[in-house]
This record gives structure tokens, sequence and C-alpha cells, in this order.
């Protein structure tokens, strides 16, 4: 259990550290690409939390994994709108 929480926090952590990443690319560059990808790596940081505090049992593990989803779909507009901009 304690370890389980431990990896959580070091997912977490690492996360936040990557939206990090692209969000200083998105000041230096003005891509939104960079943009994109620093939401959707909040978004995933965010499920983690709500998964680590919270109980997830079989009722409210779909709409935990909702946001997972909203992530994914948000790394697929992004490079939707990269290849339309090019």
């Amino acid at each position: 259990m304690m370890l389980n929480q431990f990896f959580n926090g070091a997912a977490t952590i690492s996360l936040l550290v990557i939206a990090w990443f692209f969000l200083r690319f998105w000041k230096r560059t003005r891509d939104r690409l960079f943009l994109y990808f620093s939401a959707a790596f909040t978004i995933l940081m965010t499920e983690r939390i709500v998964r680590a505090v919270m109980v997830v049992d079989n009722e409210w593990a779909p709409y935990v994994y909702l946001m997972r989803l909203a992530a994914f779909v948000t790394i697929i507009a992004a490079v939707v709108d990269k290849n339309r901009r090019s």
C-alpha cells in the first residue's frame, strides 16, 4: 500500500514536470502544439491525484477514466491542429 502511494506520487510529479516542460516551450515558441501537450499532461496529473486520493471503486471508475480519455483527445487534437496549420 505504501509503495503504491509512492509510485502514484512519483508519477504525479513526473507528469507535472512534463507539463512544465511543454509550457516552457510554448512560452518560447508560441506554438499551440506545446500548449495542448501541457494541458494534456496536466489532465493526466489531475487524474492520478484523483485516483490516489479517492477510493475508486467500480461505480466511479468510468468517470475517473474519462479524464484520461480527455487527455488523449487533447493530444489527438494537438496533432490534428498542427498538421492542418502546416
